[in-house]
């Protein structure tokens, strides 16, 4: 009887070795290495040539020009959430794989279940269930008031078999919640096994593309928060959003991480409430809810996320430190670079904060990833450590350079004008983002230093 091969793969980077060794020469992780069963080279049964429309190996492809593509073949479709589309690039693509990720509770089977019903009044729709039973399924809708009516449903966890039934219902849109319960019959190890995630994740994203149906695979994430499972997964798939929000609070923002029909770092905004997820139209709005009296600490700034403004919040406490090692705690933006700031602070803001704890938090749990936080947070925090409050109707956003220099942002004006509508009157921004004629009833302060932004409180 011949020995089964196998062979050794990172769960981070994905890379093989044809033997185990303690770090991955690859992403230089350490313990990171898992054994995997090799199949047989014979293909099966269920395998190649078996979708309709799949060009098999006795057939060649056609070599095209770059301009003779024609675009009118991948029409997108809305999907019923104004948020959704926004995050995807402006709907869905037929023949899409989506990867849906986010914590026990964030409601990534309630927003798809919710999608599920609208589309399905309008075209297949098919959702697989591998988690739950058919019946908690069907209680969720009914406690949500979803309509049920033409929404196809299967409790499978055999990928195999999910192909054939859908070959034969031909859904537009499929869901299988979840990737890391799914099988294949070819692979040996057990469901959730690096090789398994990635054998069935291939096997659906195939029959997706040669199908033409839109998948959306639900996939769970470890305690860091990234996506469990091997890092290949992220590659195959066509976009990678992440539902993000704690499971005791009231709101969720999806975020798109890796997209190939639109923008990156796109951000929607839905709230939590007894019929399911409930599109914000204005989340700048939800961010701004803040109190009657002013408090030192508190600014709000204009952060660009994909393509959108959006007011939030930023506070700041500075507080007696009463360790040798002084605190750096920011929630919701990066440490590294709270740290960062405050030595610039010191340096050419003349503010010494090194015997001082200094914890920064972002209102609302939103996750702040640009640079142009930088001068409000600076301001926010020179406000608590003087016990100032800044005035409410004042906004800043800018990036601070190392030697005190304030540098222009992306989208100034537009981000300028957005503070406007929200009844801001006072606006501290780089000088080269000062528009050539500002908004009505609103001051504009362009500053080059962080000594005259300083100045201008």
């Amino acid at each position: 009887m011949a020995k089964a091969k196998s062979a050794y793969v990172c769960n981070d980077c994905g890379a093989d070795y044809s033997k185990w060794q303690g770090q991955c020469s690859a992403c230089h992780a350490w313990n990171t290495l898992t054994e995997v069963r090799l199949s047989s080279a014979k293909p099966s049964a269920t395998r190649g040539a078996r979708f309709e429309g799949y060009a098999g190996a006795g057939s060649l492809a056609k070599v095209q020009d770059l301009s003779e593509v024609n675009l009118a073949d991948m029409p997108r479709f809305a999907s019923g959430s104004g948020e959704l589309d926004r995050v995807l690039g402006g709907g869905l693509v037929p023949g899409s794989a989506i990867l849906i990720g986010g914590h026990p509770g964030a409601g990534k089977s309630t927003l798809l279940l919710q999608t599920m019903c609208h589309l399905a009044q309008q075209m297949p729709a098919l959702y697989v269930t591998g988690e739950e039973s058919l019946q908690q399924v069907a209680l969720r809708a009914q406690r949500l008031g979803l309509t049920t009516t033409n929404l196809k449903m299967l409790s499978e966890t055999s990928v195999e078999q999910i192909c054939t039934i859908a070959e034969q219902l031909k859904p537009k849109v499929l869901v299988v919640d979840s990737i890391q319960v799914m099988h294949v019959d070819d692979v040996q190890s057990a469901p959730g096994s690096v090789s398994q995630v990635r054998e069935a994740a291939a096997y659906l994203t195939r029959f997706a593309k040669q199908t033409g149906t839109v998948l959306f695979l639900v996939g769970h994430v470890t305690k860091d928060g990234s996506l469990a499972g091997p890092k290949v997964l992220e590659h195959m798939i066509d976009c990678s959003l992440q539902l993000e929000g704690d499971s005791d609070g009231r709101f969720r923002t999806l975020r798109s991480h890796k997209n190939r029909f639109g923008a990156v770092n796109e951000l929607g905004v839905f709230a939590m409430l007894e019929q399911g997820l409930k599109e914000v139209k204005n989340p700048s709005s939800i961010f701004l809810s803040r109190g009657d009296k002013p408090s030192p600490g508190s600014l709000v700034m204009v952060v660009w996320e994909g393509t959108r403004p959006l007011l939030v919040e930023v506070q700041a406490l500075v507080d007696q430190s009463h360790v040798n090692n002084p605190r750096r705690i920011a929630v919701g933006l990066e440490q590294n670079r709270l740290a960062m700031l405050l030595a610039v602070l010191n340096r050419h803001g003349g503010l010494q904060t090194g015997d001082q704890d200094v914890f920064v938090n972002v209102v609302g749990g939103v996750k702040v990833l640009e640079t142009s936080a930088d001068l409000a947070l600076l301001l926010s925090v020179v406000s608590s450590f003087r016990d100032r409050a800044l005035p409410q109707e004042l906004i800043a956003f800018g990036e601070v350079g190392l030697s005190g220099e304030i540098r222009p942002v992306p989208n100034g004006q537009e981000r300028i004008k957005e503070a406007a509508k929200h009844g801001f009157r006072r606006a501290i921004v780089p000088k080269a983002n000062v528009p050539k004629r500002s908004p009505e009833g609103m001051t504009v302060v362009g500053v080059s230093q962080l000594s005259e932004a300083l100045d201008a409180l």
